[in-house]
């Protein structure tokens, strides 16, 4: 029996992280073992509850303290859904004093590979800080959704999902 391969959950404070318990449990049902790691905002915008259900683990909100074990196991891939506009400028230029920046910065220096999905709004997304973090991120091997992806269809509608796990699916036969 070979065990599921793990993928860390990075969840940043936008409003799909209201809804990203259906992200993890769509990553489960498509083999994946979840563990999430949310940014200290994101804690006003995620259910902690319904996200550890979906993924039958604990949610990482802090760095684990210099007596602490590991927490985590080693990933084979790293998804951030929802990446906002403040931790994808931070993650380029490398700040790592977050739980989620420390697994982002680990992810890249590991060449785990890395999924993200930009959730900015539009004014956010046109400052030129954003497009060239994004380029620097994508030149070290990130693969991004489009900025919008993840936006709703139709008002209220759920939040697109797909679009990370065609990106996931895609890399996972690359």
């Amino acid at each position: 029996m070979t065990e599921a391969p793990v993928v860390l959950l990075v969840i940043c404070a936008a409003p799909p992280a209201a809804q990203v318990a259906e992200l993890a449990e769509q990553l489960r049902s498509n083999g994946w073992d979840v563990y999430s790691v949310m940014t200290e905002a994101a804690g006003a915008w995620v259910d902690t509850e319904s996200l550890e259900r979906a993924t039958g683990h604990p949610v990482k909100r802090e760095p684990r303290g210099p007596q602490e074990p590991k927490s985590l196991p080693r990933a084979d891939a790293v998804v951030v859904a929802p990446a906002t506009f403040n931790t994808i400028n931070q993650w380029a230029a490398g700040t790592n004093n977050t739980a989620a920046l420390g697994i982002l910065n680990e992810a890249l220096g590991a060449g785990i590979p890395v999924i993200a999905s930009p959730y900015a709004k539009a004014v956010l997304a046109a400052h030129p800080a954003f497009g060239r973090s994004i380029e620097l991120l994508a030149g070290a091997g990130v693969r991004f959704t489009a900025t919008d992806a993840l936006r709703p269809a139709v008002p209220d509608g759920p939040f697109q999902w797909e679009a990370v796990l065609d990106l996931l699916t895609t890399h996972d036969r690359d």
